[in-house]
Order: C-alpha cells, then structure tokens, then sequence
C-alpha cells in the first residue's frame, strides 16, 4: 500500500478516493465484501454460496452440502442450479451479441474500465488483511499449506497488476498493411466471441478462475463461470471484492451446479467459445458437444528428466519434493514420473526425497486429503505398479494415519515407486505406469548413458504434454531432449522444475490445436479473442477509369 501511495506516478483522483474509503471503513468493520469469516465456518455457522445471472445474486431450491475435508463436518451450503433452472442463465448469455460488450469498435472506453478495475483488485489483493483473508479461505475448501494457498493470492495479485492502466487496451492492438492502390489497407483487429463459458477445477480455486475470467472480459467477452462446487466459496468472495472494485455485475454471470446441468446449459446457450480447465475425459466430452468451439488446459502426466551432470544434490531433491507432493500432488504440471540418469542413482539423491517427503505432515497441511480419488483407489494403484518385475515401493505406500479426513476423499503418505526403464516400456504395462494420480504420487525410473533414446519413445507415447523438466546444464543434453519433445511449458537448467504458473511466463499445453494458456498477453489473445480482418478502400478511382470487360 505504502508504495504504491509512494509512488512518482500520478494515482488519480477517484482510484485515492476509492482507496482512503476503504481504508476508512475497515478501520471500523470487516472487510467490506466479505460474507463469511473463514475461521469461523462451520456446521453450526455454515457458509453460503450464492449464484448470479442478469447482475442480481441469487440462491436455488436446491443446496448442496460440501462436508469439509478434514474432519468431514458439513460447513457449506452451495445454491446448486438444476436443470429445471437454466433458463435464466442461457437467456443472459444469449442476450450478449457476437460482437462482444465491447471491442476496437464499439465502447472502447471499458478497456479502460477493466484496467482501472484491476489496478482496484490488485491494490486490494495486496493489503495483508485480503491476502490473508483468500490465503486462508482457500485452505478451508482445499487443503494446502499456507505458504502454497498464499501463493495462489500472489499470483492473482500480480497478474491484476500487469493488467492495470492501459494494459487492457494493449491487448486489443491492432496492425495495418498498406494496400495495392490509394485508400486502400488491411487492418488486423483482435475481435471477442461474445457468449463464453469458463468452468475451472477444484485445485486452485482463486488463480485459475479469475485469470480466466477476467482475460474474457478484458477481450470484450460476457463470460458465464462454473466452478467446483467443493469449492466455489472462494469465487463467491471473489465476485463479491470485484463488484467492489467496480466490475459491473452483469457482465459476469456465476452458476453453481453439477456437472450435467452444466453441460446442458452449454449445448441449449451454445456459447461462441468455452474454456476448460480439468479433467481429460471431460474434455472430449465438450470437445465432441460443443462441436470443438473449446480451449482446453486439461490433464497432465508431467516428466522431469535428470541429465547426466550432478550439481546441487540437495537442491535437485528438494526441488523433486516440491515437484511430486506440494498441495499433495494435486496440480496439473505435478512431476508424475522422474527419469534419473544413472550418474544421479550414485548419489544419496533418492534418500534425500525420501527425508524429505517424510517430514510433510497433515498438521500444517504440507500433506493432507486428496479430492477426487480414495485411499484405496490410490494403494490399489501402487500395488499394480508393484506386480511389475523389478519395481519396488522407494517410500509412502501408506495410508495416512491418525486423521479424521473422510473416507470420501484419499489420504496417503507421499508416495514413490520405482518401475525398470525396459518394464515400462512395455505394451502391457505402459498405459498402468502413466497413468495420472491426481495425488502424492509419483514414478521413478533409471536409464543409463545410452538409454536417452529409450526416455524419448517414452515421451513421445504420451498423450498429455503440459508441463516438463530437464534438470541439466549440458547444452547439448538440453538441445537432444528439447528438440524431441513438446511440452507446453517446460523448464530447462539445473533448477528446472515441473510446477509453477506464475503470472510471468506462458503456462499451457503445446501440440494440440485445442490447447489454452493463461496468465499472459499471449495467452489471453489466443484463448479469448480471434482475428478480424477489416480491408478499407476508399478510393479515388483512377482518372479517366472504365468499365472493364467480364473476366
């Protein structure tokens, strides 16, 4: 706050008045769009979440109850839209032309309204009282460490920062190319689809849905929004601190329900383009309905490589750590499988991710429930990778103990298990190792010296390809496995890693036409808008011009 107030740049009028009012009025109340206290939710003070459609807040007929996971006590109440109750929903995004709410030609001045907008949201994510308030909300809904949850806070911030003042219309920059004659040129415009639909996981229930979501408003768009149920509470708050800060509340409808109204409410509004952020099977199921008017940012069984130059054992091990058990395992870009080099199997490497993920502990929640798979089906899982000749269970393979998680959700023990190069590769066991475990899970395996081309077929079988590692600073090992892959996002040098989506740096698939990114100017053109081509020729005909015969 102080920096920003310090600053040599002129802040105007109305953001200062805006800013002191708040100030004024937290002095005295909580935080003024708040509806709940996330300490205090409870099953006796139970949190509400409400919907909104054609800008009014409104609840359902139906509530569905989200039991919390880590004692199993039901403390939200979320307003579920059935199917009887979409009409509303699919007349409001219909009512958004194809053109968009605004674009280079029509109410340029909301560019400009979604910058002060966010320079407003950014101001307020950063002030420790918000911040903390989102960091922890977030832990209520999916467990994770503090420092993790925060980190979602951060990223938010920032990204509303990078998209302050004119950088909204920045995004909508155009092109011109002088044409064959006088009066005549073709300018490229950056154009909405009008009526989108954003539906983002459970996971990161702050940084992925509102990144999304306001790169769809920045292009001119009127997004409708679905998130999780289990944890759309923290969008709800969301909404709330951005109608504070300005945003209109009809620009943006929020609909609660499960997953098949939602796809019915997609085929009867037929958005011009829907995002989607989660599972695989889910994605081709909207790719096939929705007739491939779709972005996707789906599944990801993520690779790290280790090269055949050691350095920084202890940091490479942590990194490791990080890479296969932060937010236990639940992120898209997890290190799924780590490919080790033979030079690193030398070296007390293994036993340094072993100490490690053993101090994870479910009191600060450095471990803790996983959402969408049980214990058993987790442990179920080891035990067939464990049939595989030569595999070996490293560390984990237990289920978590001394906990009142509910049996509904998993609760294993940071896990890795170590499956031969050679047995991998096999038709019969391929599919079974790599399959994605949206959990403290991960595969280890060795290659040696000659083996590279063995790691490569590896990589190339693979369907998914978001995020990747190749923890080597030998150029020509980097050069050899960046030129026979694909990964969207892949990190490279001694401290690459798998995970991490800042707001600085492209984060999404690559090698399929249908991928999305996010985070940046890149990604928000490529995701919420597409190319109009408008060519002016005004003339002057040339003197003494005649009719020309038929061609």
């Amino acid at each position: 706050m102080n920096r920003i107030l310090a600053s040599r740049t002129r802040v105007p009028k109305t953001v200062l008045s805006w800013f002191t009012s708040f100030n004024l009025s937290r002095s005295a109340h909580s935080l003024p769009f708040a509806t709940v206290e996330p300490e205090e939710i409870s099953g006796s003070l139970p949190a509400e979440v409400h919907n909104i459609v054609k800008g009014k807040w409104t609840k359902s007929s139906t509530w569905n109850t989200i039991v919390d996971p880590l004692n199993g006590e039901p403390f939200i109440k979320v307003a579920e839209i059935d199917e009887t109750g979409i009409q509303p929903f699919v007349e409001s995004l219909s009512n958004c032309p194809k053109h968009g709410l605004h674009n280079p030609f029509k109410s340029p001045e909301r560019y400009l309204m979604y910058g002060d907008i966010s320079a407003k949201a950014a101001t307020m994510l950063s002030l420790p009282k918000v911040a903390d308030f989102f960091t922890r909300l977030i832990q209520r809904v999916a467990p994770k460490s503090y420092q993790q949850a925060y980190g979602e806070v951060y990223v938010t911030q920032k990204f509303l920062e990078n998209f302050s003042g004119d950088q909204v219309r920045f995004l909508a920059k155009s092109f011109t190319v002088p044409g064959n004659h006088l009066g005549q040129q073709s300018n490229g415009y950056r154009w909405p689809y009008g009526p989108v639909a954003v539906v983002t996981p459970f996971n990161f229930p702050l940084e992925i849905p509102v990144l999304q979501l306001m790169g769809a408003l920045y292009m001119g768009n009127k997004p409708i929004l679905k998130v999780d149920s289990k944890v759309s509470l923290v969008m709800d708050q969301m909404m709330r601190l951005l109608h504070y800060c300005g945003l209109p509340v009809e620009d943006v409808d929020f609909i609660n329900s499960d997953g098949k109204t939602m796809n019915k409410l997609l085929l009867k509004a037929n958005p011009r383009m829907t995002l989607f952020t989660g599972s695989s099977r889910v994605a081709e199921k909207l790719v096939a309905d929705l007739k491939g008017r779709v972005k996707l940012e789906d599944a990801g069984f993520d690779w790290k490589i280790l090269g055949p130059d050691v350095h920084e054992e202890d940091y490479v091990a942590w990194v490791c750590d990080q890479d296969a058990y932060a937010c236990s395992g639940q992120k898209c870009s997890v290190q799924s499988i780590l490919f080790m080099h033979e030079n690193w199997s030398k070296t007390s490497l293994l036993s340094k991710m072993k100490a490690l993920a053993e101090r994870r502990k479910l009191e600060d929640l450095t471990v803790g429930p996983v959402l969408t798979l049980t214990t058993e089906t987790m442990l179920d899982h080891a035990n067939k990778l464990l049939q595989i000749p030569g595999s070996k269970l490293l560390f984990g393979g237990k289920p978590l103990e001394d906990h009142s998680i509910p049996p509904v959700y998993g609760a294993i023990k940071p896990t890795a298990i170590y499956v031969p190069l050679e047995e991998m590769l096999k038709e019969n066991n391929y599919e079974l190792v790599t399959r994605e475990i949206f959990g403290p899970f991960q595969v280890v395996t060795e290659y040696k010296k000659d083996q590279l081309p063995l790691v490569l077929d590896a990589l190339e079988r693979m369907n998914a390809h978001l995020t990747a590692a190749v923890v080597s600073n030998d150029p020509y090992f980097q050069q050899e496995v960046l030129g026979n892959t694909v990964n969207g996002t892949t990190y490279a040098g001694l401290r690459a890693r798998t995970t991490g989506a800042p707001q600085n740096h492209w984060f999404g698939p690559a090698g399929d036409p249908l991928g999305a990114g996010i985070g940046t100017p890149e990604a928000i053109k490529l995701v919420w808008s597409c190319h109009r081509e408008i060519i002016y020729d005004v003339g002057p005909l040339p003197k003494q011009w005649e009719l020309p015969p038929s061609t």
